[in-house]
C-alpha cells in the first residue's frame, strides 16, 4: 500500500511546482537579463563546454521522443558550427535534464520544453550559467511545426549573441555552383548543410551567384542563351526569375550596393570588360572604368564608399580599390602575379582574395589600404573564391584536390578549416554567403 500523503506535503509539492513554473515564466519574460561576452578572437580562448539535453515534450515528460532528440541535435550542430563551443555528448548523461552539470564539466546548459498543437509548435528554451547557478537567457517561440528547425536555430543565434555580443550565423545560406547534374548550375543550401536546392535548371553553364543585401534575391550569369547574360531570382519562391542585362558580350558578377538599389557589374558591350553601375532593372547609371585592361569581380565596402575589384591594367590580375565619390583608384596588392576575387569583410577591416603562391591558389587577407598580406590557407590544394560570413568571423571558399572541388570554411585566424556538405556529390565552386535571414 502507498503511504498516505499529508495535506502539508501536498501543499509543499504544489508550492515547489508553482515556483518552477514561475521561474520559467519570469525567466522567459526577461529575455536578456545578463550577458557573458567572450572574446572569441583571442588566441588564448579555449572552447566553452555546453550541455544540450534532449528537449522535453510537455505532455509526455517522462519519455524521450525522436523530435526532442532531433531538435537538441540541431541546436548542438548550430552552436558547434560557430567554432568556440564544445557540446558534451548526451550519451554521457542519458540526455536527461536533471543532471549535475558542474560535475559533468559543463559551463553552460540549455534546457528546453516544447508542445505541439495540430500544425503548430511552442518551444521554451533557457540558457543556464552553471557556475552562477542561474538562467542568463530565456525565450519562448511559437510557429508552424514546419518551421521548428528555424525556431531552434533562431535561439542558437541568440545564444551566440549572449556569449559574444553579436548574433550567430546559423540562419544563413550559401549559394554555389555545382555540376552534379552534368551542368554547372546554381545551388542553394543552409549554412549547416540542410535543404540543398538546385536554383537554375538551364542545363548549361551558370556562374557567379550573388545575394542581395536582404538575402531575398540571387543574381547570377547564365550562358544558356548563347551569351553570358545576367539574371536575378527570388529565392523565397525559386520561381520568379527575370533578366537584368542581356547586352552583347559579358554581363558578369554583379555586386549589390548596401541599400539594394544598385549593383556594379562587368559589361563588355563597348568592347572592353569594364565596370558599370546599374539599376536593379539593368539600366546603366554610370561607367566606372574605361578601357584600362579587363576590370572584373567588384566588391563593395560595407559603408558603400569604396569598391574593390580586379584589373590586369598593370600586366597581370591585381586587386584595386576605387573611391566611389572621386573615382580615384589605388592598387593594394603588390606581391604575386595573380590576385583575384576580392571580398570585403562585413566590418570593413579586411579584404579576402585568391592569390597564387608557388603555383597553388590560396586565400589571403589584406588591409583595404594595402600592406603585407596574410596567407590564411596553408595546406595542399587550390583554395579559391572566398566569401565572408555576415559576422566577419568565418570565410567559405572552394578547395580543389585530386580533381574534386568542395566547399570549405575557415575562421578568420586561420584555424578550424573543415569541409561543408561532405556527402554532396559533384564539384562545388564560387560560394557566396548570404546575410542573416529573419524568421517570421
Amino acid at each position: 500500500m502507498k503511504s498516505p500523503v499529508s495535506p502539508s506535503s501536498r501543499l509543499g509539492r504544489a508550492a515547489l511546482t508553482c515556483c518552477c513554473l514561475l521561474f520559467w515564466v519570469l525567466g522567459l519574460a526577461s529575455a536578456s537579463q545578463a550577458r557573458v561576452y567572450l572574446d572569441i578572437t583571442s588566441p588564448e580562448l579555449r572552447k566553452v563546454s555546453v550541455a544540450i539535453p534532449y528537449f522535453i515534450e510537455k505532455t509526455n515528460p517522462n519519455e524521450t521522443l525522436a523530435s526532442g532528440r532531433q531538435m537538441a541535435g540541431l541546436l548542438a550542430r548550430g552552436l558547434t558550427f560557430h567554432g568556440f563551443i564544445n557540446v558534451i555528448e548526451p550519451s554521457r548523461y542519458g540526455g536527461k535534464q536533471d543532471v549535475d552539470w558542474a560535475g559533468l564539466g559543463a559551463e553552460f546548459a540549455v534546457l528546453a520544453r516544447y508542445e505541439t498543437d495540430f500544425s503548430t509548435v511552442s518551444i521554451e528554451l533557457r540558457l543556464i550559467d552553471v557556475q552562477q547557478g542561474q538562467m542568463i537567457y530565456g525565450r519562448r517561440y511559437r510557429g508552424p511545426w514546419a518551421k521548428h528547425d528555424q525556431l531552434v536555430l533562431k535561439f542558437c543565434d541568440d545564444v551566440i549573441e549572449q556569449l559574444t555580443g553579436e548574433r550567430g550565423v546559423s540562419l544563413t545560406r550559401i549559394a554555389f555552383i555545382n555540376d552534379k547534374s552534368g551542368h554547372k548550375e546554381v545551388h542553394l543550401a543552409d549554412a549547416l548543410g540542410t535543404n540543398i536546392t538546385q536554383v537554375t535548371r538551364h542545363r548549361y553553364l551558370a556562374v557567379s551567384p550573388r545575394f542581395s543585401p536582404d538575402g531575398n534575391f540571387l543574381s547570377y550569369t547564365s550562358y544558356h542563351r548563347g551569351n553570358p547574360n545576367l539574371y536575378v531570382t527570388d529565392v523565397r519562391v525559386l520561381k520568379t526569375t527575370r533578366p537584368i542585362s542581356r547586352r552583347p558580350g559579358l554581363n558578369m558578377a554583379p555586386a549589390w550596393s548596401r541599400d539594394g538599389r544598385t549593383m556594379v557589374a562587368t559589361l563588355s558591350k563597348d568592347g572592353n570588360p569594364d565596370l558599370y553601375l546599374l539599376g536593379t532593372n539593368g539600366e546603366v547609371l554610370q561607367r566606372l572604368t574605361s578601357g584600362q585592361g579587363a576590370n572584373v569581380s567588384p566588391s563593395w565596402s560595407p559603408d558603400g564608399r569604396k569598391l574593390a575589384f580586379v584589373s590586369d591594367r598593370g600586366g597581370n590580375p591585381q586587386i584595386y580599390v576605387m573611391d566611389m565619390q572621386t573615382k580615384a583608384v589605388q592598387r593594394i596588392t603588390t606581391s604575386g602575379n595573380e590576385n583575384t576575387t576580392p571580398a570585403w569583410s562585413p566590418k570593413g577591416d579586411w579584404i579576402a582574395y585568391t592569390g597564387r603562391a608557388d603555383s597553388t591558389h590560396h586565400i589571403f587577407l589584406i588591409k583595404p589600404t594595402g600592406g603585407t598580406p596574410i596567407q590564411l590557407t596553408q595546406f595542399w590544394g587550390d583554395h579559391e573564391s572566398p566569401s565572408w560570413s555576415p559576422d566577419g568571423r568565418q570565410l567559405v571558399f572552394s578547395r580543389k584536390r585530386q580533381g574534386r572541388s568542395q566547399l570549405c570554411v575557415i575562421f578568420k585566424n586561420g584555424n578550424g578549416l573543415r569541409v561543408l556538405y561532405e556527402g554532396e556529390p559533384g564539384n562545388q565552386s564560387t560560394p557566396q554567403w548570404s546575410p542573416r535571414l529573419d524568421v517570421q
